[in-house]
């Protein structure tokens, strides 16, 4: 369907749990509480809400957590998804650990592409940023999906780990038809301890401002960083340009995102940089979120959201009960925000975390 601002909105994505099985120091650390799965969707509850929001238009699913695996019979409910008149693709995004062990499962179901989150190729920071040692089961991961024949893609936030690890996650793209995208980090829930330090000339102005100058430093590369080891996009990309001489704009279509591609030659994959702060795509924003709970949130943003769980669980009638669902997503969806201001960390108004909103 097209919003007020005359965007065309076809994705939805779906966090099915907000339960996960690693503790990534910026999503999801240790102490943090599940809710209990009473709140959670059920499946049938989903489908109603994509049956309903198939119909206004969304082409595409994707399915998040937390970590979606965690869940059982997600093979179930992607077979389910795909038979949704309207519905074109149905993906997930993972963090690869139980991957393989539901992978004949998910691609006999007929899941169409996977999203692998991996920041890093070296096993001691795998370790230090997600608390566990799988770096391995999720490297088997992305070959065995590859192998499979689904479109795989490897998500990796712009964390400051050092040129060797960039080179390391790009290198899986040399011999496997994978895209590695690098995600700046958004300031939202455990994210907002991750500043990005963007300029000097913000530097300076920070500095000046909250008299806070060890919180930055400029390395001996001249890459602006903050001490929480955040690097922006626009001096990644300047650092990409000069590791990879050859590097070009890849304009192919590469799904429903807003990730800018570039191709290297004698790599069968690309690279890709979303750039949420640094890149703002508000102005072509195609999706909208549903977390675990049942609320249809259509901006990271804000701490707004619409409650379609207690549309579903209202007890009225099931006719009445499905135009009410539909009308509040049309609303929603045709009343999306502008813009988003993760620029302006004032103005940002979420207080939950990426775990609970879905990733």
């Amino acid at each position: 369907m097209i919003d007020h601002n005359g965007r065309k909105i076809d994705y939805l994505r779906i966090s099915v749990t907000d339960r996960c099985n690693l503790r990534c120091k910026y999503c999801m650390p240790d102490g943090i509480r599940s809710v209990p799965m009473s709140q959670i969707l059920t499946f049938e509850e989903i489908l109603a809400i994509v049956r309903e929001t198939a119909a206004i238009g969304i082409r595409c699913v994707r399915l998040t957590g937390g970590e979606p695996l965690v869940r059982l019979g997600m093979p179930d409910l992607v077979r389910k998804l795909k038979r949704v008149p309207g519905i074109e693709k149905v993906t997930m995004t993972t963090n690869g650990i139980l991957l393989q062990e539901y992978l004949p499962a998910l691609t006999g179901s007929g899941l169409d592409a996977v999203n692998i989150s991996l920041d890093t190729m070296d096993r001691a920071q795998y370790r230090a940023i997600t608390g566990t040692d799988g770096l391995d089961t999720v490297l088997r991961a992305i070959s065995a999906a590859c192998a499979s024949g689904l479109r795989v893609k490897v998500n990796a936030v712009s964390l400051a780990l050092g040129e060797d690890n960039i080179r390391a996650l790009i290198s899986l793209a040399k011999d496997l038809p994978v895209d590695i995208r690098f995600i700046e980090m958004m300031p939202i829930g455990y994210g907002r301890d991750f500043p990005v330090a963007d300029s000097k000339d913000r530097i300076i102005e920070m500095v000046e401002k909250e008299a806070r100058p060890k919180d930055f430093h400029e390395d001996p590369e001249g890459i602006c960083r903050s001490r929480f080891g955040v690097v922006d996009h626009r001096t990644l990309l300047n650092q990409l340009q000069r590791m990879y001489p050859g590097m070009k704009k890849d304009d192919s279509v590469h799904g429903f995102g807003p990730a800018v591609y570039y191709s290297i030659p004698g790599y069968r994959g690309s690279l890709g940089l979303i750039s949420a702060i640094h890149g703002k795509f508000c102005d072509s924003c195609n999706r909208v979120r549903l977390t675990s709970q049942g609320f249809l949130k259509t901006c990271l943003c804000y701490d707004e959201g619409t409650d379609l769980r207690a549309v579903l669980r209202s007890g009225l009638p099931e006719g009445e009960m499905h135009r009410i669902l539909r009308e509040r997503l049309y609303r929603a969806i045709y009343e999306k925000p502008d813009a988003h201001c993760f620029e302006m960390p004032e103005k940002i108004t979420e207080k939950a975390g990426m775990s609970a909103i879905g990733g």
